[in-house]
């Protein structure tokens, strides 16, 4: 049996549908939502991360658990004692949903620092482990979605700064991939998009998408700050806007690993836009 955490997540839900299709036994854990719908054939438990004695019976006689952060509360939880949980459980194999700010921004401790102890945990499990590091996400662009419905209008910081943005469904392929086939033990794998793409190109995919134009208008980054703060603490949004606006080489990099895993190339920012368009209209 497989676990998944964040199950109702963006990852979460196509892993939950791959590992299904592929004939695997499944457990789909979430965090106080009683009526999710999975997949045919799936499980769904509620447990907290932030609790780990309430992820013990939904992880007994499990093989292997997808382990993701819970975002903002990543700094709340006790990795070493989750990873404890697992192997009494009898899980051999963990899979990390891990960060690229991990390596790019090591010095942040919103994204480097609590994403670094959490990968530390993971190697000392003394189970078979995998990280996967995903840089910005293609859904992301979910944000967007009711100014392009109501006005058709897409407004973002850094217009024309490019990033490898990756649609979540190969982050998902991936996860797949390597909790069900050995090989991939002790391995840290980069995943990004097959090219880099700017705010403005986006927002120009979306509009193809949907058939109509959809006009770009570039924020000030105090204008996104503001915007961020709404919902997201400070430290997270300077970051975030650091790696938005002046990304690093690393950041901007194009990795080869979801080809190099999944033996294709990963999927394009207009990819996602046009089986997501439903969100735009």
């Amino acid at each position: 049996m497989i676990v998944i955490t964040g199950a109702t997540g963006n990852v979460g839900r196509p892993l939950a549908q791959a590992l299904a299709t592929a004939g695997e036994r499944v457990t789909a854990v979430s965090r106080g939502v009683r009526d999710v719908t999975v997949p045919e054939g799936v499980r769904h438990e509620r447990a907290d991360l932030t609790d780990p004695e309430s992820l013990r019976a939904v992880l007994q006689g499990a093989d292997a658990l997808f382990f993701q952060d819970t975002g903002t509360s990543a700094h709340l939880l006790r990795p070493a004692d989750i990873l404890d949980v697992a192997k009494a459980g009898g899980v051999e194999r963990v899979v990390l949903l891990s960060s690229q700010a991990v390596e790019t921004r090591p010095e942040t401790v919103s994204h480097g620092g609590v994403g670094q102890s959490i990968e530390d945990a993971v190697r000392r499990s003394g189970m078979e482990w995998t990280i996967l590091r995903p840089g910005g996400f293609a859904s992301n662009a979910y944000g967007w979605a009711e100014s392009v419905r109501t006005r058709r209008t897409v407004a973002a910081p850094f217009g024309d700064v490019a990033l490898p943005v990756i649609d979540p469904v190969d982050i998902a392929d991936v996860a797949a991939v390597t909790l069900r086939e050995d090989g991939h033990a002790g391995q840290v794998y980069e995943l990004t998009g097959p090219a880099p793409s700017t705010p403005r190109q986006r927002a120009a995919a979306i509009g193809d998408a949907l058939g109509e134009p959809v006009r770009f208008v570039e924020q000030t980054r105090d204008e996104a700050r503001a915007e961020m703060l709404r919902f997201m603490p400070e430290p997270i949004v300077e970051t975030t806007l650091a790696i938005l606006g002046e990304p690093t080489p690393g950041e901007r990099r194009v990795s080869p690993d979801v080809e190099r895993v999944l033996g294709r190339a990963p999927r394009t920012f207009a990819d996602w836009a046009r089986r997501n368009v439903a969100a735009f209209r």
